[in-house]
């Protein structure tokens, strides 16, 4: 059933044993960073304890956040149905995405469902940040932890599915999380463009060094993403000269000032002749 699904060995086959052995818990807390696929295990696994599809499954329910919270008439609305017996199965089977979000009245409201839980019903509570949870939600799940997707795995899955190749710098860009990768994919040739300015700035005077800076100037939307995978790629030119590690605090100044609002142009172009400046 987690065939489709990279990474997490160990996760799947903990689950998959549960199964095995019928032993289900009431209630998990799925943890681990944004993009590495939690989700999509949690529906797979809530599929092999109904022993049916979830979609448009009376007994199988997904939360997700209103905005960006999940508020305390959802889970109301949930507890509401979670006495009821199940129509279809013969369990019920409860995911709030993103629980991470529940606002503190919303975690305290679930803490009642967590402490008396119907013997039909399993809760899956997916989030990122363990430390936005109430320990008194913690104590009451059984907490499974996920691991970044190794880079093997990623790169192989773009070669495999999209056919595109990247650079370790790229995959550091991804931090173990599937979903950044296929975000990113088709900006694959925008990245390198940069990769290879940075490589060869001491070769090239400013005039070159700004015409081959335009993705920059033409990328507002994805700016503050370029300007991580600049540092990421200046830390590693670091290694063997100095000088890109003082680059590095001129990126990090460009992001604050363009979250602050700053004037986009003006800021890139600052940017750009300082660490000319800096690396020549």
């Amino acid at each position: 059933m987690f065939d489709n699904i990279i990474g997490n060995e160990k996760v799947k086959r903990l689950l998959l044993e549960v199964i095995k052995n019928k032993k289900a818990s009431h209630s998990y807390l799925f943890i681990g960073i944004e993009g590495i696929g939690k989700k999509q295990i949690a529906i797979e696994f809530s599929k092999m304890l109904l022993e049916a599809e979830t979609e448009n499954n009376p007994d199988f329910t997904c939360v997700e956040p209103e905005g960006n919270v999940i508020k305390i008439n959802q889970i109301r609305e949930m507890q509401a149905k979670v006495q009821e017996k199940p129509i279809k199965c013969e369990h019920k089977v409860y995911v709030i995405n993103d629980a991470d979000k529940m606002t503190t009245e919303a975690q305290n409201c679930l803490l009642k469902t967590l402490e008396e839980p119907p013997k039909f019903v399993t809760i899956i509570l997916i989030g990122a940040n363990e430390s936005a949870f109430l320990n008194t939600i913690k104590s009451r799940c059984m907490t499974i932890r996920f691991e970044s997707i190794k880079d093997e795995e990623i790169k192989k899955f773009l070669e495999e599915k999209y056919n595109i190749k990247v650079t370790d710098a790229m995959l550091q860009m991804f931090q173990g999380s599937i979903s950044k990768a296929i975000e990113l994919k088709d900006k694959i040739e925008t990245y390198e463009k940069i990769n290879i300015l940075l490589e060869n700035m001491d070769k090239i005077d400013l005039i070159e060094t700004i015409d081959k800076a335009e993705v920059l100037y033409q990328s507002k939307e994805e700016i503050q993403k370029m300007l991580e995978y600049i540092n990421t790629i200046l830390l590693k030119l670091a290694i063997t000269n100095n000088k890109y590690a003082n680059c590095i605090k001129i990126v990090e100044n460009t992001k604050k000032r363009l979250k602050q609002n700053g004037n986009y142009d003006m800021s890139i172009d600052n940017m750009l002749w300082n660490m000319w400046r800096e690396i020549n």
